[in-house]
């Protein structure tokens, strides 16, 4: 697997399909690795250049000395987009990652066509409560916390029949760095980019499950109101919508980049 230096951090990444094709970059969730993207990379890279990486403290990528900051997850993109030489690219990404798309679209709108945020919100959650969890996580690793991940990220009914799929994700949770994850965690904290949203210019796709007990339908309507030139996508999933409704997030997707 290629790395690259991004500032602190190795950052662990793969592409996929031909370089002359339009880019568009997958970003993961807290917790996950790009293999989380694995549909989406198999329909895409017929048309684009797929570009996937794992989030600093996640997967293969380094560690480095937390807290993270919403803008070192940024600009590890940015850092990555000119690693490879690409000037434009569109951008894909889910929960945290979503969070990270919309500083890129306030802060490096040059760089982006087209920025999808999915299952995410301006701020995400309660300070203290993502403080307390990255405190919890550094005591007690992360097998409590992928234990109970499931119920979170699916519907009943899509852990009821896709066991497999579940138990594949819960276990690379598991199997997380907890000092990664922890200082994800305190990115998330203090991540609050509402006053921003008025300054996207970006065209911009928020996707929002209508069973996401995280991350609600509100919350993707809130960005929609406040960011220019946005639209809402709904979608009958719970917190990790690309994995439990692939087909649908992906026409959604193509709908709006074909755009």
């Amino acid at each position: 697997m290629p790395k690259f230096t991004s500032n602190d951090a190795e950052i662990n990444y793969q592409t996929f399909g031909d370089a002359n094709n339009p880019a568009i970059v997958f970003s993961n969730s807290l917790g996950t690795k790009y293999s989380m993207w694995q549909v989406q990379i198999e329909h895409f890279q017929k048309n684009h250049f797929v570009i996937c990486y794992d989030t600093r403290g996640h997967g293969q990528s380094s560690t480095p000395q937390g807290p993270y900051t919403i803008d070192q997850l940024g600009q590890d993109v940015i850092n990555l987009l000119d690693h490879l030489n690409i000037e434009k690219a569109n951008f894909c990404g889910i929960s945290m990652g979503g969070l990270t798309g919309q500083w890129l679209a306030i802060h490096k709108p040059e760089y982006f066509n087209h920025v999808i945020v999915c299952n995410t919100a301006a701020k995400i959650g309660q300070e203290q409560a993502w403080l307390d969890r990255a405190k919890l996580v550094r005591e007690q690793g992360l097998k409590p916390i992928a234990e109970t991940a499931a119920l979170r990220w699916f519907t009943e009914r899509f852990i009821q029949s896709q066991t497999q799929i579940v138990q594949s994700l819960s276990n690379d949770l598991a199997a997380s760095s907890a000092e990664g994850y922890a200082s994800c965690c305190e990115a998330l904290a203090k991540a609050d980019l509402r006053e921003d949203l008025k300054n996207i210019s970006v065209p911009v796709l928020v996707i929002a499950g209508q069973q996401d007990p995280v991350t609600t339908v509100a919350d993707g309507q809130y960005m929609v109101d406040h960011i220019a030139n946005a639209e809402l996508f709904e979608i009958d999933a719970s917190h990790i919508s690309n994995v439990e409704k692939p087909q649908e997030f992906n026409q959604a997707l193509e709908n709006f980049l074909a755009r």
